[in-house]
């Protein structure tokens, strides 16, 4: 089933259901683009992974994942070897715990030159929040506002701090495409909590036309694929809508179904 809500779910924002619904929305995104942009372009999907220690230690970006780095193909890869004694150090420390977030984002390459091409990213809290997060993501994002290449930002979020700049009219959500060619000028879209999502374009190299992303029939999917329905409305969006939107959001939200009684008589039989 569709989200009931005309654009934006705003109980998709809460904790409990963002990262699995941003998880899931890039896949979503990069299966929409392939279908257009293949066999001249490679859609692919990539991470961002930031490390930071338990508990209130400020998060560090790590950059990719890299399986190749481990143990290596030493002679000491396989174990010890024979004769070498084991040297007992005098202490032993407790090391800070970790966590590990990542952070996905879809990203559009030439076939040929494997060059990159387009960016598409889809904001996070972390993003949005004051701190080293936020810190790297906007280096990140100067340096391709720098460069050669496209950049599609989706912010589909109502907390923290907005991207630069700071003069964009405010707004529930936006969407910004900064196209390489046309810089500093980028395209933007504010939209309203209660206004539908856009269909966007997303730049590739010329004379090549854009590919097109509906961004409304691409949340109810996941909405219906993810089984939303049955455990976001159990909590309430974050950050709280105002009394006036909350009232409104209040009438959209379905209704749980009624539980059957055990003991309601049973139905008669039809002739």
């Amino acid at each position: 089933m569709p989200s009931p809500f005309p654009g934006m779910n705003p109980f998709l924002e809460q904790e409990d259901a963002w990262h699995d619904f941003h998880e899931r929305f890039l896949p979503a995104v990069a299966e929409e683009l392939g279908a257009q942009l293949v066999p001249d372009y490679i859609v692919k999907i990539d991470e961002h992974i930031y490390v930071h220690d338990l508990p209130g230690e400020p998060r560090r970006f790590a950059g990719r994942a890299d399986i190749s780095v481990g143990l290596g193909n030493g002679p000491g890869a396989g174990g010890l070897r024979k004769g070498v004694g084991v040297i007992e150090a005098p202490l032993t420390l407790a090391l800070p715990e970790v966590d590990v977030e990542r952070l996905a984002f879809v990203e559009i390459r030439d076939r040929r030159s494997r060059a990159l091409v387009t960016v598409i990213e889809l904001l996070s809290p972390s993003n949005k929040r004051p701190g080293r997060d936020r810190e790297q993501y906007l280096a990140k994002r100067a340096q391709l506002l720098a460069g050669n290449v496209h950049l599609v930002e989706i912010d589909l979020l109502r907390g923290g701090k907005p991207m630069p700049p700071e003069d964009r009219p405010p707004s529930a959500y936006a969407v910004m495409v900064s196209r390489a060619e046309r810089r500093p000028i980028a395209e933007f879209w504010p939209i309203g909590l209660r206004a539908s999502l856009p269909e966007i374009p997303v730049p590739v190299r010329p004379p090549d036309p854009d590919a097109r992303l509906d961004l409304q029939r691409i949340l109810h999917r996941i909405y219906d694929a993810a089984g939303y329905h049955y455990y976001i409305y159990d909590g309430r969006p974050e950050p709280p809508l105002g009394p006036e939107d909350a009232t409104w959001a209040a009438a959209i939200v379905p209704k749980p179904a009624a539980e059957p009684n055990p003991n309601a008589p049973a139905p008669p039989d039809l002739p």
